[in-house]
Protein backbone atom coordinates (compact mmCIF):
# COMPACT_ATOMS: atom_id res chain seq x y z
CA UNK A 1 0.00 0.00 0.00
CA UNK A 2 1.11 3.61 -1.00
CA UNK A 3 2.15 5.50 1.90
CA UNK A 4 3.24 8.97 1.63
CA UNK A 5 6.51 10.01 2.04
CA UNK A 6 8.03 11.96 5.28
CA UNK A 7 8.74 15.67 4.17
CA UNK A 8 11.52 18.06 5.82
CA UNK A 9 10.26 21.67 5.87
CA UNK A 10 11.47 22.66 2.70
CA UNK A 11 9.22 21.70 0.29
CA UNK A 12 9.79 18.94 -2.04
CA UNK A 13 7.35 17.59 -5.00
CA UNK A 14 6.71 14.47 -6.01
CA UNK A 15 4.78 12.46 -8.82
CA UNK A 16 2.64 9.18 -7.89
CA UNK A 17 0.58 6.95 -10.96
CA UNK A 18 -2.21 5.06 -9.95
CA UNK A 19 -2.90 2.83 -12.97
CA UNK A 20 -4.25 -0.60 -14.06
CA UNK A 21 -7.30 -2.10 -16.13
CA UNK A 22 -10.62 -0.74 -16.43
CA UNK A 23 -12.75 -1.17 -12.61
CA UNK A 24 -9.37 -1.86 -10.53
CA UNK A 25 -10.11 1.67 -8.75
CA UNK A 26 -8.06 3.72 -9.80
CA UNK A 27 -10.39 6.41 -9.55
CA UNK A 28 -11.44 5.23 -6.24
CA UNK A 29 -7.94 5.69 -4.81
CA UNK A 30 -6.91 8.74 -6.37
CA UNK A 31 -9.83 10.59 -4.23
CA UNK A 32 -9.30 8.75 -1.48
CA UNK A 33 -5.35 10.29 -1.21
CA UNK A 34 -7.62 13.72 -2.29
CA UNK A 35 -9.73 13.41 0.71
CA UNK A 36 -6.73 12.62 2.99
CA UNK A 37 -4.76 15.42 1.41
CA UNK A 38 -8.22 17.58 2.26
CA UNK A 39 -8.22 16.24 5.68
CA UNK A 40 -4.34 17.89 5.87
CA UNK A 41 -5.51 20.90 4.44
CA UNK A 42 -3.68 20.73 1.84
CA UNK A 43 -4.60 23.08 -1.42
CA UNK A 44 -6.07 20.85 -4.19
CA UNK A 45 -6.50 21.00 -8.02
CA UNK A 46 -7.83 18.18 -10.02
CA UNK A 47 -7.90 18.05 -13.55
CA UNK A 48 -9.45 15.35 -16.36
CA UNK A 49 -9.80 15.58 -19.79
CA UNK A 50 -12.87 16.98 -21.30
CA UNK A 51 -13.48 14.67 -23.50
CA UNK A 52 -14.27 11.92 -20.34
CA UNK A 53 -18.32 13.26 -19.22
CA UNK A 54 -19.34 9.76 -19.14
CA UNK A 55 -20.59 10.34 -15.75
CA UNK A 56 -19.98 13.91 -15.34
CA UNK A 57 -19.17 16.85 -17.18
CA UNK A 58 -16.96 18.39 -14.66
CA UNK A 59 -16.46 15.43 -11.30
CA UNK A 60 -14.17 12.88 -11.25
CA UNK A 61 -16.38 9.89 -10.15
CA UNK A 62 -15.39 6.22 -9.52
CA UNK A 63 -17.48 3.53 -10.65
CA UNK A 64 -18.87 3.16 -6.95
CA UNK A 65 -20.04 6.71 -7.62
CA UNK A 66 -17.42 8.44 -4.98
CA UNK A 67 -16.73 12.19 -7.21
CA UNK A 68 -14.82 15.08 -6.62
CA UNK A 69 -15.01 18.44 -8.41
CA UNK A 70 -12.64 18.53 -11.04
CA UNK A 71 -11.23 20.86 -13.99
CA UNK A 72 -11.66 19.61 -17.53
CA UNK A 73 -9.22 20.19 -19.81
CA UNK A 74 -8.49 19.94 -23.53
CA UNK A 75 -4.55 19.83 -23.35
CA UNK A 76 -2.14 19.22 -20.52
CA UNK A 77 -0.44 22.62 -20.98
CA UNK A 78 -3.65 24.29 -19.63
CA UNK A 79 -2.94 22.65 -16.74
CA UNK A 80 -0.17 24.59 -15.96
CA UNK A 81 -2.15 27.74 -16.82
CA UNK A 82 -4.64 26.76 -13.85
CA UNK A 83 -2.98 25.17 -11.33
CA UNK A 84 -2.12 28.18 -9.05
CA UNK A 85 -1.11 28.54 -5.54
CA UNK A 86 -1.56 24.24 -4.55
CA UNK A 87 0.15 21.85 -2.83
CA UNK A 88 -1.48 18.77 -4.59
CA UNK A 89 -2.48 18.36 -8.05
CA UNK A 90 -4.37 15.68 -9.33
CA UNK A 91 -4.81 14.38 -12.85
CA UNK A 92 -7.28 11.43 -13.68
CA UNK A 93 -7.80 9.58 -17.37
CA UNK A 94 -4.14 10.33 -17.91
CA UNK A 95 -4.12 8.30 -21.06
CA UNK A 96 -6.45 10.28 -23.27
CA UNK A 97 -4.11 13.29 -22.54
CA UNK A 98 -1.32 14.70 -25.05
CA UNK A 99 2.41 13.62 -24.17
CA UNK A 100 2.86 17.00 -23.25
CA UNK A 101 1.45 15.93 -19.70
CA UNK A 102 4.87 14.26 -18.59
CA UNK A 103 6.21 17.96 -19.29
CA UNK A 104 3.87 19.16 -17.28
CA UNK A 105 4.15 16.56 -14.15
CA UNK A 106 7.65 17.23 -13.81
CA UNK A 107 7.43 21.09 -13.94
CA UNK A 108 4.80 20.84 -11.20
CA UNK A 109 6.27 18.21 -9.09
CA UNK A 110 10.22 20.62 -9.62
CA UNK A 111 8.00 23.53 -8.09
CA UNK A 112 7.52 21.71 -4.98
CA UNK A 113 3.99 20.37 -5.71
CA UNK A 114 2.81 16.73 -5.31
CA UNK A 115 1.24 15.02 -8.56
CA UNK A 116 -1.25 12.23 -8.42
CA UNK A 117 -2.02 10.68 -11.96
CA UNK A 118 -4.48 8.01 -13.01
CA UNK A 119 -4.85 6.61 -15.83
CA UNK A 120 -5.38 3.08 -17.67
CA UNK A 121 -1.97 1.16 -18.00
CA UNK A 122 -2.86 -0.35 -21.12
CA UNK A 123 -4.89 0.24 -23.99
CA UNK A 124 -7.89 -2.97 -25.11
CA UNK A 125 -5.71 -4.39 -27.45
CA UNK A 126 -3.01 -4.89 -24.39
CA UNK A 127 -0.66 -2.22 -25.76
CA UNK A 128 1.09 0.65 -23.03
CA UNK A 129 -1.82 3.33 -23.68
CA UNK A 130 -0.85 7.04 -24.51
CA UNK A 131 1.89 8.75 -22.36
CA UNK A 132 1.10 6.38 -19.06
CA UNK A 133 4.55 4.66 -19.64
CA UNK A 134 6.48 7.84 -19.29
CA UNK A 135 4.86 8.65 -16.61
CA UNK A 136 5.26 5.57 -14.60
CA UNK A 137 8.82 5.47 -15.77
CA UNK A 138 8.93 9.16 -14.45
CA UNK A 139 7.64 8.54 -11.08
CA UNK A 140 8.62 8.59 -7.59
CA UNK A 141 5.77 6.07 -6.47
CA UNK A 142 3.79 3.62 -9.14
CA UNK A 143 0.47 1.53 -7.73
CA UNK A 144 -0.77 -1.01 -9.66
CA UNK A 145 -4.18 -2.11 -9.10
CA UNK A 146 -6.17 -4.92 -10.43
CA UNK A 147 -9.60 -5.89 -10.82
CA UNK A 148 -11.35 -9.40 -10.90
CA UNK A 149 -11.37 -11.26 -14.40
CA UNK A 150 -15.55 -11.57 -15.06
CA UNK A 151 -14.56 -14.97 -16.67
CA UNK A 152 -12.72 -17.08 -14.05
CA UNK A 153 -12.60 -14.90 -10.97
CA UNK A 154 -8.53 -14.11 -10.99
CA UNK A 155 -6.81 -11.09 -10.84
CA UNK A 156 -7.49 -9.00 -13.84
CA UNK A 157 -5.21 -6.52 -14.99
CA UNK A 158 -5.84 -5.95 -18.92
CA UNK A 159 -9.74 -4.27 -20.14
CA UNK A 160 -11.26 -6.38 -22.70
CA UNK A 161 -13.51 -4.64 -25.19
CA UNK A 162 -16.82 -6.38 -25.88
CA UNK A 163 -18.30 -4.47 -28.58
CA UNK A 164 -16.22 -4.49 -32.01
CA UNK A 165 -14.83 -1.06 -32.44
CA UNK A 166 -11.62 -0.64 -33.45
CA UNK A 167 -11.01 3.12 -32.48
CA UNK A 168 -8.24 3.74 -30.00
CA UNK A 169 -10.88 5.52 -27.07
CA UNK A 170 -13.97 4.28 -26.98
CA UNK A 171 -15.13 5.80 -23.41
CA UNK A 172 -17.72 2.92 -22.13
CA UNK A 173 -18.40 1.16 -19.22
CA UNK A 174 -19.43 -2.54 -18.31
CA UNK A 175 -21.34 -2.44 -21.69
CA UNK A 176 -18.22 -1.86 -23.70
CA UNK A 177 -15.48 -3.56 -21.18
CA UNK A 178 -15.00 -6.31 -19.26
CA UNK A 179 -11.85 -6.77 -16.36
CA UNK A 180 -9.82 -10.28 -17.51
CA UNK A 181 -6.83 -11.82 -16.35
CA UNK A 182 -4.43 -12.40 -19.02
CA UNK A 183 -5.25 -15.74 -20.20
CA UNK A 184 -8.90 -14.92 -20.46
CA UNK A 185 -8.10 -11.43 -22.06
CA UNK A 186 -5.87 -13.48 -24.38
CA UNK A 187 -8.53 -16.32 -25.58
CA UNK A 188 -10.99 -12.84 -25.94
CA UNK A 189 -8.84 -11.31 -28.67
CA UNK A 190 -8.27 -14.94 -30.28
CA UNK A 191 -11.93 -15.38 -30.17
CA UNK A 192 -12.82 -11.92 -31.09
CA UNK A 193 -10.05 -12.15 -35.00
CA UNK A 194 -12.01 -15.26 -35.60
CA UNK A 195 -15.24 -13.79 -36.03
CA UNK A 196 -16.68 -11.76 -38.96
CA UNK A 197 -16.96 -7.95 -38.74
Amino acid sequence: MFTEPHTSRERKGWIEVICGSMFSGKTEELIRRLRRAEIAQRRINIFKPRVDIRYHETDIVSHNANNIPSIPVDHSSEILLLANDVDVVAIDEAQFFDEGVLDVVQVLSAKGIRVIVAGLDMDYLGKPFGPMPMLMAAAEYVTKLHAICVTCGDIASHSFRVVPDSNKVLLGETDSYEARCRNCFVQGIKHATKLPV
